[in-house]
């Protein structure tokens, strides 16, 4: 079977786990700590505040910026749910932006007309490893006042013009298993403002500066030391796991046929947190059980963009439509793309899927 994603969890990582249940610290310690230190090198920030999970880091962000109740933020339908919950947490309003079909990213020449009094943030999701247009959006931010909070959850490493992911704005990431580089369970914040990272350290720690001394509402959004161990070791192994994606990325580009292969804009870094193809003339599902049947694993990101999700029609109606992201979700099928891939594995995705399409590569 070639499975979907597999994450490596190696000598270092179980040596790292040992060491702190040893030390006896085991909640947000030093190796927390450390983690931090280590990612915000990796992002080019100056801090990073480590939290549980990708979602509470994204809540935390906009909780620092001050966002809430009477606010709008602008973001894409065509991810994974928690980005627009985030908002909803907050008691904000996400205000949804369709994608460009190339890139499966916010189409950022429709962000100025979403603009209204009450919007404060723009949230782009620098989905599958790929970033936004950042200059785009940076000039729009600017004209407008705004806040830009990045959802780089799946794009570890990745870089727009030589500028890495959340070093733009606020980044927020996230380090669950399936991710390019994983701390079991976990979460990132970047910046370069030290208001608003001292804000951020606050908020996940029960509102605490001192300790139970509680100077405003906060959360236990903490990392444990057991995950900042894991999280740590993987670090080191970041550039290594992201090379290994892009050759695996660079041999499906030049073997598939029949389908379409992902765009990389010039002066874009894709990190391939997944490999997404589009499948034409209604064959994605075929296709999916084809691979199945050839025990291949397959995910579709997404099936059903956030605009249509039962909760968000309850909440705002049936009437909002985003051709480009409801195409997508009707054609994208994920291919594995994981650093554990072997030759002989890319040659039988390969071969199978250029088979279903009747092509040969």
């Amino acid at each position: 079977m070639i499975h979907m994603a597999r994450p490596i969890m190696e000598a270092e990582e179980k040596q790292a786990v040992l060491e702190v249940l040893e030390s006896g610290i085991l909640a947000m310690g030093p190796r927390v700590a450390a983690f931090e230190e280590a990612f915000a090198k990796i992002c080019n920030t100056r801090y990073a505040i480590a939290t549980s999970n990708g979602t509470t880091a994204l809540h935390i962000a906009l909780l620092a910026h001050g966002i809430g109740a009477g606010d709008e933020v602008i973001t894409s339908p065509f991810t994974f749910i928690a980005s627009a919950n985030s908002i909803l947490y907050v008691g904000a309003t996400p205000v949804f932006v369709d994608i460009d079909p190339r890139t499966f990213n916010i189409d950022v020449n429709q962000v100025e007309a979403a603009v209204t009094p009450r919007t404060r943030a723009i949230l782009p999701i620098h989905l599958y490893g790929l970033c936004c247009d950042m200059d785009a959006l940076i000039s729009i931010a600017e004209k407008y006042h705004l806040v830009i909070i990045e959802d780089a959850c799946q794009s570890h490493g990745a870089t727009y013009k030589g500028k890495k992911a959340g070093s733009f704005g606020t980044g927020t990431f996230s380090f669950y298993p399936t991710k390019n580089i994983t701390s079991a369970e976990g979460g990132m914040i970047t910046t370069n403002d030290e208001q608003i990272a001292e804000k951020c350290r606050v908020i996940r720690n029960h509102g605490m500066r001192r300790r139970y001394y509680h100077d405003e509402l906060g959360f236990n959004f903490r990392m444990t030391d057991v995950h900042a161990a894991i999280g740590l070791a993987q670090t080191a192994k970041l550039e290594k796991f992201n090379q290994a994606r892009i050759a695996n990325a660079a041999y499906y580009d030049q073997h598939l046929k029949g389908v379409t292969v992902p765009f990389v804009p010039q002066g874009y870094g894709h990190v391939y947190h997944q490999y997404t193809i589009r499948v034409p003339h209604g064959r994605r599902d075929a296709l999916r059980e084809y691979l199945k049947e050839m025990e291949i694993g397959t995910e579709i990101y997404y099936p059903l963009p956030i605009h249509q999700q039962s909760i968000y029609i309850e909440k705002y109606g049936s009437s909002q439509h985003f051709p480009n992201s409801e195409s997508a979700a009707s054609e994208a099928l994920s291919l594995p793309i994981h650093p554990s891939l072997t030759p002989a594995d890319l040659q039988s995705v390969v071969n199978s899927i250029n088979s279903f399409m009747g092509q040969t590569s």
